[in-house]
């Protein structure tokens, strides 16, 4: 039977150094270890080119070799005969393998002598079996397509944003056993993603953020492609509490503008997803793991096409109209009680804080000072997302800019810190202001 490269996948993750043969423009043969082999499509693999070695040098010199593989659940081998067709340096591929070797370099004690140069990609001519185990592989973790349609299921049945982020999180884990999630949305505008919602963590780091390009959630969605380690590995991981100096405007440098991210403290597996819909990224969904190897292709194949789900939804969902703003009947204001709670504004950057605890900041914090504004001016506690997407004050970045994840934000930190101000919806693209507490409200300008 003819074998084609997708029928041996699982031996390219690098859990067994595969070997690689090459030959130089004299016949002179060479054989050396080969730290990664990365599947690209159907017909296409890319090999890790670290060194500038004899390998090399013939491969620069004759453009064919071989490789051996070997499955790390049978052992049974493989030899792949390749033709090199060119060398990438930057982009997806390189990124994703950059990734990847670190965490086998972690993993083998190699950190200091990996170093991944370029990406390799080679045509795959031929795949032959050179030793047939007799070993059983292992039982299968199941069929992942009727999850996958399980999930689609659920995730258009959704009526907004709210309810997506939940169900897309709650169905990893009921339909692919994956207990630890998260999703964050892009803020195009200040180049980093925040996180929404999140699954199977102590803290939920609702509001969190994290740069384009920083750890494994940062260069998948700065690459746009999936970024996935078997291994913990320093280098990708970003499990440290992010902390920030505010300099200005009278803050302290101790104080604490800036949400830790969730997360194991030992992160073993990871999966960074973009969420794209179209041309336009949207997100990144996150998923990681304890154990070594947790997510393998397959893992791959299926949370791409979560994503996918989760973008299309996101742009219906986004960019469907809301009803018109109508007269409406002004609604019960709540009778605040107690002392006085002081709300302070930073114009700075939209820090809000609610006496001395940290809210929020940037446009969420810019959405929540106009509200307070508006409920402490006695002009109203009920509001609409048209009203808002128009409003100068909160300055949002682009008509299309997802101002529901935003507000979906803000009421879980309110929810979160149990604070005495909290959002109500009331209908589709409608919600009201709940006070329970007197608001003193202080203004800090931006400094010149």
């Amino acid at each position: 039977m003819k074998l084609s490269l997708d029928d041996i996948r699982g031996c390219l993750d690098g859990a067994i150094p595969s070997t690689m043969a090459t030959c130089a423009a004299d016949g002179t043969p060479n054989v050396a270890f080969l730290s990664q082999v990365e599947y690209v499509d159907a017909e296409h693999v890319a090999l890790s080119f670290q060194f500038f070695n004899k390998t090399r040098a013939n491969v620069l010199a004759n453009p064919h070799a071989q490789s051996l593989l070997v499955d790390p659940r049978t052992g049974s081998s493989f030899r792949l005969t390749l033709r090199y067709l060119r060398t990438e340096t930057s982009g997806p591929l390189f990124e994703r393998m950059k990734a990847k070797l670190a965490g086998i370099a972690s993993h083998t004690g190699m950190s200091g002598v990996f170093h991944l140069r370029g990406s390799d990609v080679y045509r795959v001519l031929e795949v032959e079996c050179t030793h047939c185990s007799t070993l059983p592989p292992p039982p299968p973790r199941g069929n992942r397509l009727p999850a996958l349609r399980t999930i689609a299921q659920k995730l258009t049945a959704c009526a907004d944003l709210e309810e997506l982020f939940e169900r897309a999180l709650s169905s990893l884990g009921e339909s692919l056993g994956i207990e630890h999630a998260m999703l964050l949305v892009l803020d195009a505008v200040g180049g980093k993603l925040y996180t929404v919602a999140s699954r199977g963590y102590t803290a939920s780091g609702i509001g969190s953020e994290i740069a384009l390009g920083e750890g494994v959630v940062g260069v998948a969605a700065r690459e746009r492609t999936p970024i996935r380690i078997g291994h913990m590995t320093i280098e990708y991981g970003y499990g440290r509490a992010i902390r920030s100096s505010a300099e200005h405007a009278g803050l302290s440098e101790l104080i604490e503008t800036e949400i830790p991210l969730p997360g194991l403290p030992e992160s073993r597996s990871q999966l960074a997803v973009p969420i794209v819909a179209g041309a336009r990224l949207l997100g990144v969904l996150y998923v990681e793991s304890t154990r070594d190897s947790r997510f393998d292709y397959d893992d791959e194949d299926a949370l791409a096409t979560v994503a996918a789900q989760l973008g299309s939804a996101m742009l219906h969902l986004q960019d469907a109209p809301e009803p018109a703003v109508g007269a409406q009947a002004p609604a019960a204001r709540l009778q605040a009680s107690g002392a006085p709670v002081e709300v302070r504004h930073y114009a700075e950057n939209d820090s809000v804080f609610l006496g001395e605890d940290y809210l929020i900041k940037g446009v969420a914090g810019a959405i929540f000072w106009a509200l307070v504004r508006d409920y402490a001016d006695g002009k109203r506690n009920e509001f609409s997302n048209r009203e808002l997407r128009v409003d100068p004050r909160i300055r949002l970045p682009d008509v299309s800019d997802n101002l529901e994840a935003r507000l979906i934000l803000l009421e879980r930190r309110l929810n979160e810190r149990d604070a005495c101000v909290k959002i109500e919806k009331t209908g589709r693209g409608r919600f009201r202001l709940c006070v329970h507490r007197p608001l003193k409200l202080v203004e800090i300008p931006a400094p010149r």
